[in-house]
């Protein structure tokens, strides 16, 4: 069918993909090496090496990615305070560079001249795995089978694997869940089901990581969290590394009931999608995170950086993670992190994540003598801010007078 010789295949074990591995090998005539991810989807992997080695497949990468993941690609995000359209916080957006980088970089070391992935044509994902893949190798081919096969529904899928012998795993016959899910560690999403209506709303037993709000405990619980240089560092006094420490947030988070979103998202190529989201542990670094630059940063800095989140945030949505503009982007974010250092207490609770605190001993900008309401011995001449306000109102006081002549 083509000139291709060896494929690297983004492969999760799953319906989909096992179904793809073999249709490649079928279709083009080729190697197929796969790549299975850890990022945190807290699923056994092994099966997916097992399922590989029956349809003949010698070179198998599973690899450890999580620590990668928060270090690299999570908490520089977290550093700009990134949400699209308000509300996501980009659980799976975030995901998609570093399997495209992944994927090349497997590409190279097997001597592979194509990458494949399982992403719809209908999705978002196949443009962000495509566009890392050409920023990195602009060269590499990129086979997507579902912008090319005919097996456009589950039932074709099946009948398909039934075939050619491939085992499907009835997930939602065995206590999984029957919803379109991609799992990582900063998120789980859920799609498809009756979620594809948006007046519907979602069944408790969808959710995995969280407790509904009202059976979350009944008292609060405070934790503290330190920052270096805008990343969270140590957890109530515990230094932690990336991973686990987004893993225990996610912990604690899960059991308070927080970090459930149900939206209806503005995909890339075109359409609306309704999704669900758990974050819990995302959910509690924004808000501390914006509490520890409250009185760490500039409030020139604070307000630029609140001007271009939303630009950074559909970058990383759309799938521009590799190019200059959001690597440019992101050189100014980490600039205003130098002086993002401190310690930062939250109270979680029924859902919810309150600042309760928050303080650093080298980088506050907060003065306490100035800011009182109290005597300030003249630390603050109030006087001053007659003409402060009286040359700020010039312009209008001017259009006032034009308007009444």
């Amino acid at each position: 069918m083509s000139d291709v010789k060896k494929v690297v295949l983004a492969y999760s074990g799953g319906l989909d993909t096992s179904v793809i591995l073999k249709w490649l090998q079928d279709e083009y005539q080729c190697e197929v090496v796969t790549f299975t991810a850890d990022i945190g989807q807290g699923e056994e992997l092994e099966p997916a090496r097992e399922k590989a080695r029956k349809f003949g497949v010698k070179e198998i990468f599973i690899d450890d990615l999580r620590e990668e993941f928060v270090r690299d690609f999570v908490f520089p995000m977290f550093r700009a305070n990134t949400i699209y359209e308000g509300e996501y916080l980009l659980g799976t957006s975030i995901a998609r560079p570093l399997i495209a980088k992944r994927l090349i970089e497997i590409a190279r070391e097997t001597g592979a001249d194509a990458i494949s992935h399982g992403a719809t044509g209908k999705g978002n994902d196949q443009v962000r795995f495509e566009l890392g893949a050409y920023a990195l190798n602009p060269e590499i081919k990129i086979i997507a089978p579902w912008r090319e096969w005919d097996l456009l529904s589950r039932e074709k899928l099946l009948a398909y694997a039934e075939k050619h012998g491939i085992p499907v795993e009835m997930k939602h016959k065995a206590g999984g869940s029957p919803y379109s899910m991609d799992a990582n560690l900063l998120h789980i999403s859920y799609e498809g089901r009756h979620l594809e209506d948006p007046a519907a709303e979602p069944e408790e037993d969808m959710w995995r990581w969280t407790v509904s709000p009202e059976k979350a405990p009944d008292a609060p619980e405070y934790i503290e969290l330190e920052y270096e240089h805008g990343d969270p560092v140590a957890l109530n006094g515990k230094r932690l590394s990336p991973a686990t420490m987004l893993a225990e947030l996610n912990r604690l988070g899960g059991k308070h009931g927080i970090g459930r979103l149900d939206l209806v998202e503005n995909r890339y190529v075109g359409m609306k999608s309704r999704g669900c989201y758990e974050t819990p542990g995302g959910t509690i670094m924004l808000r501390a995170h914006r509490a520890i630059e409250s009185v760490t940063l500039d409030r020139e800095v604070a307000h630029l950086k609140d001007d271009l989140m939303p630009r950074y945030a559909s970058l990383i949505y759309n799938g521009y993670w590799w190019a200059p503009e959001r690597e440019a982007l992101q050189v100014l974010i980490d600039h205003t992190q130098a002086t993002v250092n401190g310690w930062v207490r939250v109270k979680l609770y029924k859902g919810n994540v309150s600042v309760v605190g928050r303080d650093s001993k080298t980088d506050s900008l907060f003065d306490p003598t100035i800011a009182t309401f109290e005597d300030d011995k003249g630390a603050y001449n109030q006087a001053d801010a007659g003409g402060f306000i009286k040359l700020n109102a010039l312009r209008m006081r001017i259009a006032a007078k034009r308007k009444h002549r």
